[in-house]
C-alpha cells in the first residue's frame, strides 16, 4: 500500500520521547485513518485505536474511558510507554478539554501514554485545538494528493490529474465519469459541506454555505466580486456573510478567495476575490463539462491548468508558511504572487488562455520580486512544475 510522505513524519515522532500531542489534520478522504493503520502495523509500541465514529456526541466520557484503558494496558503489560490513537475525535462534545484533562494527568504523574488524535473535518478538529490545548500539540498537515502521489499510487497521466484531481478514492473510478462524479458529490461533497463546515457554529445559512461552495468550484481561476456572487445566489446574504463563508471553506481546504497583492492590507483584504479550488476534482464534478471537452479545448483547458497550479500553491502552502495571492492592474495580471518572509515569488501561467499579458513585466518593475517566471509555454512546463517541493524554491531566496 502506498505510504505518503506524512507516514516517515509520524513513525519518527511516535518514537520520541513523549513531549506533545500528535494531531493529523487534513480534508475528507486525502488518507488520515489510513495513514495511522499503515503506522499501527509497523509500530512495535504496544497501542490502541479507537474512534468516535458511532459514539453519542454528548459522551465525553468515553475520552476518559479510553484512555483509562490505554494506562492499565500500560501498567499489566509490563513496558515503559504506550500509544493510544482516537480517530474522528472532533464528533464528540467537548472532546479538547476532555483530551487536556487525561493528557496535562499523565504529565504530571509521569504516565507515558502518547497520544495520536485525528478526524474527517479539519475546521472543527482545528476549532477544539485553539480553544483547548495551545501549546500541548503538534501538526502533521495531511494535504490533497499531488502529481506525483497520484502518479506513483494509480499511475495518473498528467491530464488525468489536472481534471480528475488527488482523492486516492475516485482513481478507480475514472473510467466512468457518471460514476467518478457520483462519488466526489455524495462522498466528498456532501459529507464535508453538509456535516464539518455547517456544523460550525458560524453558519447561519447552510444553503447560501452549499451553494457559494458550488458557485466558486464552477468559477475556479476567476475573479469575481462578492457583489456579484450575491447577485447569482438564490438565498443571498450580505458580502459580510458571504466573506466569513468563503474564509470557513478556505480554512476547510475546499476552496479559497485569494486576495490581490498590494503593499497596505487594507486595499488587499478588500480586492475582488480569485476562486481557486484547492482540487481540481471539485471544479470537474460541479462544472458538469466532461474530460473529452477539457482536455480537446484550449481555452477551457488552461482553466484547468491555472487552477491545478494554483491547487499546488495551496496544498503546501500551510506546511511552508507562505501565502498565495493574485495580482492584477486592468487586463495585466499576475496569476500567483508567493509571499513568504516578506519576499515574493511571481508566477504566471501561460497554457493557452491568454495571447498576451505584459503582468510578469509590470510586476518586476512595481514590487522587485525575488522570483518572477512562467509556468506553461516558454516556460518551465507545467507538468513539471506541479511535481516540485516549494520548500526547495523558498530555500533558494536566501
Amino acid at each position: 500500500m502506498y505510504k505518503r510522505s506524512q507516514y516517515k513524519t509520524l513513525f519518527e515522532r511516535v518514537h520520541e520521547e513523549r513531549n506533545l500531542i500528535q494531531v493529523i489534520a487534513g480534508p475528507r478522504q486525502v488518507g488520515k485513518s489510513t495513514l495511522v493503520k499503515q503506522l499501527l502495523k509497523e509500530c512495535e509500541i504496544p497501542h490502541l485505536l479507537v474512534s468516535a465514529d458511532n459514539v453519542p456526541a454528548t459522551n465525553t466520557d468515553w475520552i476518559s474511558e479510553s484512555w483509562e484503558t490505554a494506562r492499565m494496558r500500560l501498567d499489566m503489560g509490563g513496558g515503559d510507554e504506550f500509544l493510544l490513537v482516537i480517530d474522528e475525535i472532533h464528533k464528540i462534545d467537548n472532546w479538547s478539554e476532555a483530551v487536556k484533562k487525561e493528557w496535562d494527568y499523565d504529565t504530571m504523574h509521569d504516565v507515558n501514554i502518547k497520544a495520536v488524535i485525528l478526524g474527517s473535518s479539519r475546521l472543527l478538529l482545528k476549532n477544539g485545538l485553539t480553544e483547548s490545548l495551545a501549546g500541548r500539540f503538534e501538526m502533521i498537515h495531511m494535504p490533497h494528493w499531488s502529481f506525483a502521489e497520484m502518479h506513483e499510487a494509480f499511475g495518473f497521466s498528467f491530464k488525468e490529474y489536472v481534471y480528475f484531481g488527488g482523492y486516492p478514492g475516485g482513481a478507480k473510478l475514472i473510467g466512468d465519469e457518471s460514476r467518478w462524479r457520483k462519488y466526489i458529490k455524495e462522498s466528498i461533497v456532501a459529507p464535508a459541506i453538509e456535516r464539518d463546515v455547517v456544523m460550525t457554529k458560524r453558519i447561519f445559512k447552510p444553503v447560501l454555505m452549499k451553494q457559494l461552495f458550488e458557485l466558486g468550484c464552477v468559477y475556479s481561476g476567476e475573479e469575481l466580486s462578492l457583489n456579484k456572487m450575491v447577485g447569482q445566489l438564490q438565498d443571498a446574504g450580505n458580502v459580510t456573510t458571504l466573506a466569513n463563508y468563503l474564509l470557513v471553506l478556505d480554512e476547510s481546504c475546499l476552496l479559497c478567495g485569494l486576495h490581490k497583492y498590494a503593499n497596505d492590507n487594507a486595499r488587499k483584504y478588500n480586492s475582488i476575490p480569485k476562486l481557486l479550488v484547492y482540487n481540481t476534482a471539485l471544479l470537474s464534478a460541479l462544472s458538469g463539462v466532461d474530460y473529452s471537452r477539457v482536455i480537446s479545448d484550449a481555452k477551457v483547458w488552461g482553466r484547468w491548468v491555472e487552477s491545478a497550479v494554483g491547487m499546488h500553491l495551496l496544498n503546501q502552502s500551510n506546511e511552508c508558511g507562505y501565502e498565495v495571492n493574485y495580482w492584477r492592474e486592468r487586463d495585466d495580471e499576475v496569476d500567483f504572487v508567493i509571499v513568504y518572509n516578506r519576499k515574493t515569488i511571481a508566477i504566471e501561467v501561460k497554457s493557452g488562455r491568454r495571447t498576451t499579458n505584459r503582468g510578469l513585466s509590470l510586476f518586476r518593475e512595481k514590487f522587485n520580486p525575488a522570483r518572477a517566471f512562467v509556468v506553461g509555454s516558454g516556460g518551465v512546463p507545467v507538468e513539471e512544475f506541479v511535481t516540485w517541493d516549494m520548500n526547495k524554491l523558498l530555500n533558494s531566496l536566501a
